[in-house]
């Protein structure tokens, strides 16, 4: 009882703390002119959008954190160097994705950072990762009870933390191109992670994502269509990162392709279209990501993203049976 009342207190206080901020912050962006630049190559209906407000992952980022911070800091949750790793990560991705959205906005275009600069501040950050995950005393071994795996690898297992961090943070950065679609993509996700968190004994990661669920729950009000602002690579590049990072602490690497599994389905989309461009030197679909090929067929926005969004739910539900059970 006393775990159920955590939690609805973590999504309480993650949803209206999101939803006041940014009753301050969309207007606040709005005045700054950090608009977004959209790409010459969607739609009619995407360029009406430019100049909506971008950074606005900051509504989700900033409760999520000072929550959590207040949350441990008087005894509600323990503190442990999972929650301490999953805050590091989680603001490390956030600040990467800061420094990119304000270079776009500075040039007046798409092109922020670079992505060897990008690649090389992931790095960074999950070689800071792996260090506090190693004084720790992390797991470095990878476990599949189910399947009766249990392979240890060692310092190797920095590259699984590099490979994961990485992959999770750019297909959801990537999925990040209709109104609510990534917001509630994730919220969703995390809602499962949650679940399993809790279920499998780590309640720390479980209130946190709790928390991020609330977060996002405030932050979809302004971000559903038609949108108010756009939580932009800040917002995308966190959201994906932790999700990598609790899938990676809680040891449920392969859930989190299950859980995330539209995620992953958005990134191939755009990785088999380089593929057959490149290779056989015709498209198989009419634009990547998925989600714009949708759009390109004369489907609503609306409707993609209700479509994405239960296609989700039903992953997440499977992702936590399998989670669970794992």
């Amino acid at each position: 009882m006393l775990l159920l009342t955590k939690a609805i207190v973590a999504i309480m206080i993650g949803f209206l703390s999101s939803a006041i901020l940014g009753l301050f912050l969309v207007p606040l962006l709005k005045k700054l002119r950090v608009g977004q630049k959209i790409s010459i190559f969607v739609g009619e209906a995407h360029r009406k959008k430019e100049g909506t407000p971008t950074m606005g992952g900051l509504i989700f980022i900033l409760p999520t954190t000072a929550a959590t911070i207040y949350l441990f800091a008087t005894g509600k949750i323990p503190y442990t160097s999972n929650l301490g790793i999953v805050l590091l990560v989680f603001l490390g991705y956030a600040c990467i994705g800061f420094l990119d959205d304000f270079l776009s906005i500075r040039k007046g275009n798409n092109e922020g950072l670079t992505t060897y600069q990008k690649l090389f501040m992931q790095v960074l950050i999950a070689i800071g990762f792996f260090y506090i995950y190693m004084r720790s005393g992390g797991q470095t071994s990878w476990v599949v009870g189910t399947l009766h795996i249990d392979l240890e690898l060692g310092w190797l297992y920095g590259l699984c933390i590099l490979f994961v961090l990485v992959g999770a943070s750019n297909a959801v950065n990537l999925t990040d191109g209709l109104d609510g679609l990534a917001g509630g993509l994730s919220a969703i996700a995390f809602i499962a992670f949650s679940l399993i968190s809790l279920v499998v004994g780590f309640e720390d990661i479980g209130i946190f994502s709790l928390i991020l669920v609330g977060s996002l729950l405030g932050f979809l009000i302004y971000n559903t269509y038609p949108a108010k602002v756009f939580m932009g690579d800040t917002g995308s590049l966190a959201l994906g990162a932790a999700m990598g990072t609790i899938a990676i602490l809680t040891h449920r690497e392969l859930t989190l392709l299950v859980v995330a599994g539209i995620f992953v389905i958005e990134t191939l989309s755009v990785i088999i279209q380089t593929f057959w461009v490149q290779v056989l030197h015709k498209k198989l679909f009419l634009m990547t990501p998925l989600h714009h090929h949708f759009e390109k067929l004369g489907w609503q926005e609306t409707d993609i993203v209700k479509l994405f969004w239960v296609a989700g739910l039903v992953l997440a539900m499977a992702g936590i049976i399998f989670g669970v059970w794992l």
